[in-house]
């Protein structure tokens, strides 16, 4: 699915990944391990390079002697990327390794700290980039460095649209899902990637409604029938429609404290109504392999931001390169993708 950019088609072109060090990604849970000396669980600290998170959580536990359940995440990272997180392992009253000798290509553990709870799928707030764009170009009659400031100056204060980004899909995540629906995936051996195939699909219906509405350019306001979700959290109200509340909840749009949400589809009662239902249905409509597989699948139905606001955004320029080279740093909520910002700096392949 090609979807649209928020602001416009951009005008300069660039390199994403050149290397693993050009896409850094630090996790931010918001909390810390709680523990003594007596806690079961280890928390770890881990730096990799080239690898995906399951994987390396699978080579920690064979490498300590743990069944694959004992080590968990909070969430998942680049596997084309250097990146930073927590893994934890429970390890009872077994004694620890050397965490220093972790043997694992492209992995070192920074840290370990002790704590009373294995860390859970999910709970995290958020992650901090560091993303390089390399050989920054674009048409004689544009100024590269002054196109993308200006262009970074309104992500900060309006955000990007909150797609999934290409990494949700994988090779050929959708179309396994589609196979999944059709019964054509069976076997034990399939069960475990399920999750993933479905994941793809909502995701995809997600990306159709907000595409729908960035091409209309109503994906940062609330429309008739709309429902808000708080920043930063999954809770979701339906607006009033006096007028002083229309004022108060402009406002609070304007603030990036509430966003407009879009569909997660699956078995639950529709929340939206007037003309957002209207939009958002017929949308679906054109899917229907899809919203009918979620449904048997029992896949529960949820909402959605339709906006990522881009916090603690900066950006530097390069010196020393043939081209304009721009390192950008800045933090996404949970679900967010990085990608979805640099679409709406530079052209790019994927």
């Amino acid at each position: 699915m090609q979807t649209p950019c928020a602001y416009g088609r951009p005008e300069v072109r660039g390199v994403l990944r050149q290397s693993a060090d050009d896409f850094q990604v630090e996790e931010v849970l918001g909390f810390e391990p709680q523990g003594g000396e007596d806690a079961e669980h280890v928390w770890l600290w881990i730096e990799k390079r080239g690898q995906n998170t399951p994987w390396v959580a699978q080579a920690l536990a064979k490498w300590i002697g743990l069944h694959p359940t004992k080590v968990s995440f909070a969430g998942l990272k680049d596997r084309h990327a250097l990146t930073r997180q927590w893994m934890s392992v429970y390890l009872g009253q077994r004694p620890a390794p050397d965490w220093l000798t972790c043997p694992i290509e492209g992995v070192s553990i920074q840290k370990a700290e002790r704590s009373q709870r294995k860390l859970q799928r999910g709970r995290l707030t958020g992650n901090r980039f560091v993303i390089t764009l390399r050989d920054l170009q674009a048409d004689s009659t544009i100024d590269v460095k002054k196109t993308l400031e200006r262009r970074l100056e309104r992500l900060a204060i309006g955000g990007v649209p909150n797609f999934f980004g290409e990494q949700r899909f994988g090779r050929d995540n959708l179309e396994r899902a589609k196979r999944l629906f059709r019964g054509e995936l069976q076997g034990q051996r399939a069960k475990p990637k399920h999750g993933f195939y479905l994941s793809a699909a909502r995701s995809y219906l997600f990306n159709a409604v907000l595409a729908k509405r960035v091409s209309d350019q109503t994906w940062s306001r609330l429309l008739p029938g709309d429902v808000a979700m708080l920043d930063g959290t999954q809770s979701f109200f339906m607006p009033e429609a006096d007028q002083d509340e229309k004022e108060t909840l402009q406002q609070r749009l304007d603030a990036m404290d509430i966003h407009p949400t879009g569909p997660l589809p699956g078995v639950g009662a529709c929340v939206v109504s007037d003309e957002v239902a209207e939009l958002e249905s017929s949308c679906l409509a054109a899917y229907p392999e899809l919203v009918e597989g979620l449904e048997r699948f029992e896949v529960k139905a949820m909402r959605r931001s339709l906006r990522a606001p881009v916090q603690a955004l900066e950006w530097h320029w390069l010196e020393g390169t043939k081209w304009p080279a721009l390192r950008l740093s800045f933090t996404l909520s949970q679900g967010a993708f990085a990608t979805t910002v640099i679409r709406e700096l530079i052209a790019y392949e994927a």
